[in-house]
């Protein structure tokens, strides 16, 4: 059986989600963001960005992924982790990449006005709509499927779920 990938912006659901597809499938769950914080050491994973700076926070990320070693597995992936290449090819050996496509006007709403309380892998001068515009094309290269977050992580996880089967992936 294949991993299931979820990647797309912060703020789309991607942990809350993933854990809820996993409950339905009965597959195993990882937060990358969660073997973040455990592989530097820190509370937080703001605290690993303000330590570490983007730079540094992205390549962590992307080791962490490219050392993954998963089946039947959800994975919840940062946000960011379209930025490496590396690690989108090395999941995706494994796996499904679906993206949770949510509009910019949900992501907005959902997020905070200091985006540093979210810890974005970006350089401080950008706003969200850059990040929401730098990495759109990103996702849609990565993503075998693309499914429209709905209100609620149930009602995502049954639409990932129905999208799969429909499209004959073998769950």
């Amino acid at each position: 059986m294949k991993n299931i990938i979820l990647i797309g912006m912060p703020g789309t659901g991607k942990s809350v989600v993933g854990r809820a597809l996993a409950e339905r499938l009965r597959y195993k769950f990882v937060d990358i963001d969660d073997l973040i914080v455990e592989a530097a050491r820190e509370e937080t994973l703001a605290d690993v960005l303000r330590k570490r700076g983007v730079d540094g926070f992205l390549s962590l990320e992307s080791t962490v992924a490219e050392e993954l070693d998963a089946e039947n597995t959800v994975i919840a992936t940062g946000g960011s982790m379209v930025l490496s290449d590396k690690a989108m090819t090395h999941l995706k050996e494994n796996g499904v990449a679906v993206w949770l496509e949510t509009p910019f006007s949900q992501i907005s709403a959902r997020m905070p006005d200091d985006l540093s309380d979210r810890a974005i892998a970006a350089p401080a001068d950008m706003t969200l709509r850059d990040i929401y515009e730098e990495r759109e094309g990103l996702y849609a290269k990565y993503a075998d499927l693309i499914v429209t977050s709905r209100e609620g992580e149930h009602a995502t996880a049954q639409q990932v779920e129905e999208v799969m089967r429909t499209v004959g992936v073998n769950l």
